[in-house]
């Protein structure tokens, strides 16, 4: 276990098809998705090389795929798909929390994103 180092992604915009609406099951919506991926870091520190630390950019590329997997009712099961994903991209990755939020939640309410957030682990 590591002294609790992350790499936090914020802000990770993509769409999905999600949600239990019929408008929500024909078209893909924005969502955003945060990542706090647990993994240690002072290798990296050290020695200023990619080699000793989690690609990042391999972690976005695999939250996408799951993202754009095909239609998914809830936010929770894409939450799950996605901290599946990121736990896969690498060894070192103990630990994912995973908060993923609808831009345009269909609700006839004044709400800016409705989201989860999850923490998977080894």
């Amino acid at each position: 276990m590591t002294d609790r180092d992350r790499i936090e992604l914020r802000g990770l915009q993509l769409v999905a098809r999600i949600g239990v609406l019929p408008e929500e099951r024909d078209r893909d919506q924005p969502i955003e998705i945060d990542l706090d991926v647990v993994t240690g870091l002072a290798a990296a520190g050290s020695s200023d090389d990619l080699g000793d630390t989690v690609d990042y950019g391999a972690v976005c590329a695999a939250a996408a795929a799951a993202a754009g997997y095909g239609h998914m009712a809830l936010l929770e099961h894409l939450a799950e798909l996605l901290a599946q994903a990121v736990l896969a991209v690498d060894d070192r990755i103990e630990e994912v929390t995973v908060a993923v939020r609808k831009l345009r939640p269909p609700v006839p309410f004044v709400l800016a994103t409705s989201g989860v957030r999850i923490t998977r682990s080894r």
